[in-house]
């Protein structure tokens, strides 16, 4: 386990790497509310929208889920907190006022920056996005 990277993954480098070439500018694995041990890989937060790039083993894809056979029971758990732990973090952060934007490793990079690009443009703007709204 020492070998998996919590930050800094491919996927999360690929996504940074677009939006920063598309003039988008971001914090990295922070904290979106300092009170709340939880941390997102993107976080605008003048804007308070939450970016998580999330591994399909760790929390569970349904398109690529396989459960080890090996010492099964543990990482069948392991890996169910982990999903119990992010729609935990999704009803916090959405309490407060954020917007969390999912998104998993196999997705294409392209579209995810993409997809956020959108979403970062249209509050700028004022526009509601799923829902929310923050003043310009």
């Amino acid at each position: 386990m020492l070998g998996n990277r919590g930050r800094d993954t491919k996927p999360e480098k690929a996504v940074r790497s677009l939006l920063h070439a598309a003039g988008y500018r971001y914090r990295v694995n922070r904290r979106p509310i300092p009170e709340i041990r939880r941390t997102a890989d993107i976080v605008f937060g003048p804007l308070k929208i939450a970016v998580f790039i999330d591994g399909c083993y760790w929390h569970n894809c349904p398109h690529h889920r396989q459960w080890p056979k090996t010492n099964a029971e543990f990482w069948v758990r392991k890996i169910e907190g982990n999903s119990r732990r992010d729609r935990e973090t999704d009803a916090l952060l959405t309490a407060a006022g954020w917007l969390v934007l999912r998104f998993w490793e196999h997705e294409k990079p392209a579209d995810c920056a993409a997809r956020i690009g959108e979403i970062v443009t249209s509050r700028r703007q004022g526009n509601l996005v799923d829902g929310q709204s923050v003043p310009k």
